[in-house]
């Protein structure tokens, strides 16, 4: 048995009504996808590389055309209202098309779909609006996952644990909510061989402090925090306890991100934008940070983990660059230009749900915005209310959150920045900008792809389009008998574990 923690519970079981990462974590024991991100101690933090799930082949006849060769003999899991029958391309079809219905925040993931066909019992079509060269990155997502049309004839929809019926490597054997959620080993897994261990039983304990008692104990397999990550304030401790602990750092792909009104007052002026952003202290974010103790990295949009894709900041333009070099003095020479010599006062709504550290690091956050003269109120919301309703814009004035649950690049420009997009918070609408992201997704050579994100993160920091907080470099760390095991960035919980084996 897999033991290990996790600090929120899923908001429920339905993948595709949803954006929050407790979910997609839950989701990634019991369901399968077409292709997925490769797993394994060869694969690096922050590479993402695919390899085929449900799907055994594929081949692209065209730019916007795709067509899936599915497993022959691959099951759903043995319990109703499937049964254990075979996995076909009718049932492909209806996820996607269940995906792109309006109901999922996440349906921007994959909207240049045009249509799907089912070609015969083991193949499916895909056809595009237009070139779209992330296609088979956004198949991976930790959210595209294939679902079953009985289950959601049954109940409704899936938000029931009874609902999570899925063809991945464990079935959901028990879920005690707000307590933890128990997986039984999938004997009928297309994998022949895999998952190795039998069980994986995950504890839900939102107190940092309990979850560290408790592993330190040797009741987990891996250590507490997201992505089996143990804080370097903890650290030392960990290594006196466990002194033959697995370890490795890696940069995370979360960072705080604020949004705002930017087509009202006093948002909508690129002085009050620029000093803001001049006024976050993100080296004290990271200084004062329990995972970090001073270890990490500033994000431009593209999070700093994607090794390929992010731009490192030094490479911007000065006066973008200048712009994350904490400087009060500055931030309020900028304010009394754009008429606020005084500063203003603001609200901003996050929520507690992300855990004490994130509320640290927004604290911080405030506190530097003050010395420059702008008061922000913090507004806290429960989890479930956040992320139904300030990720998507409704906020009065500012809104903070964590960005990064996705582990295509391209999310992180299209979804947040494209007109009408529900994760546009900021209700950005920059033509220029939103040109710049549709070619990239039309550019299938991968060199003059990375060029083009590289000019959008400059465009986007030089207009300050979104507030970025630095990402934390941690450390994963797992006890020595859990072998080939790896840490990444993304979701995909049960990918990594699925590979993985206990040598005790």
């Amino acid at each position: 048995t897999f033991r290990l923690r996790i600090h929120v519970a899923p908001v429920h079981f339905d993948p595709q009504q949803t954006v929050a990462f407790p979910t997609m974590q839950a989701m990634s024991f019991t369901h399968s996808r077409l292709v997925k991100v490769k797993a394994g101690s060869s694969v690096k933090p922050g590479t993402q590389p695919l390899e085929a799930d449900l799907a055994e082949s594929w081949t692209q006849p065209n730019d916007t055309t795709y067509i899936f060769k599915l497993r022959r003999g691959a099951r759903w899991h043995a319990k109703p209202p499937v049964n254990g029958r075979e996995v076909t391309a009718e049932d492909v079809k209806y996820s996607y098309e269940r995906f792109l219905l309006p109901a999922n925040p996440n349906r921007g993931l994959l909207e240049q779909v045009d249509k799907i066909e089912a070609v015969d019992r083991h193949t499916v079509k895909f056809t595009l609006k237009e070139p779209f060269a992330w296609f088979l990155d956004s198949l991976a997502s930790p959210s595209t996952w294939i679902i079953a049309k009985e289950t959601v004839e049954q109940y409704g929809d899936l938000k029931r644990p009874e609902s999570c019926v899925g063809t991945g490597p464990w079935m959901l054997e028990r879920y005690e909510p707000n307590v933890r959620c128990t997986w039984v080993r999938n004997p009928n897994y297309f994998i022949p061989g895999l998952p190795y261990v039998d069980n994986v039983e995950v504890s839900i304990e939102t107190d940092p402090a309990t979850a560290l008692a408790v592993w330190l104990s040797g009741r987990y397999d891996f250590a507490p925090e997201y992505g089996m990550v143990v804080r370097r304030s903890d650290l030392e401790a960990a290594k006196q306890r466990k002194p033959n602990l697995q370890m490795q750092d890696y940069i995370v792909v979360f960072g705080g991100i604020t949004w705002a009104k930017f087509d009202q007052d006093p948002f909508k002026d690129l002085r009050v934008r620029r000093a803001l952003q001049i006024a976050t202290n993100w080296r004290e974010v990271l200084e004062t940070n329990a995972w970090s103790q001073g270890r990490g990295a500033p994000n431009p949009a593209i999070p700093a983990a994607f090794k390929d894709w992010s731009l490192p900041i030094d490479q911007l333009p000065p006066e973008s660059r200048r712009l994350y070099d904490f400087d009060p003095q500055e931030a309020k020479r900028l304010l009394t230009e754009a008429g606020h010599s005084s500063g203003f006062k603001t609200t901003l709504e996050t929520t507690a749900g992300y855990g004490p550290d994130y509320i640290d690091a927004v604290q911080v956050t405030v506190a530097g915005w003050k010395k420059a003269g702008i008061d922000a109120e913090i507004k806290l919301k429960e989890y479930g209310a956040f992320i139904s309703s300030t990720i998507f814009g409704k906020f009065d004035k500012m809104g903070g959150g964590l960005f990064g649950g996705w582990t295509d690049p391209d999310s992180y420009l299209y979804r947040y920045f494209l007109p009408g997009q529900p994760l546009n918070a900021s209700g950005v609408n920059d033509p220029k900008l939103t040109e710049m992201i549709k070619l990239q997704r039309r550019t299938f050579n991968v060199a003059k792809r990375r060029e083009m994100i590289y000019d959008i993160q400059r465009y986007i920091a030089q207009h300050v389009w979104a507030l970025y907080g630095p990402s934390v470099s941690a450390v994963a760390a797992w006890e020595p008998y859990v072998k080939n095991f790896w840490p990444n960035i993304g979701h995909d919980y049960g990918g990594r574990l699925m590979v993985a084996w206990l040598d005790r």
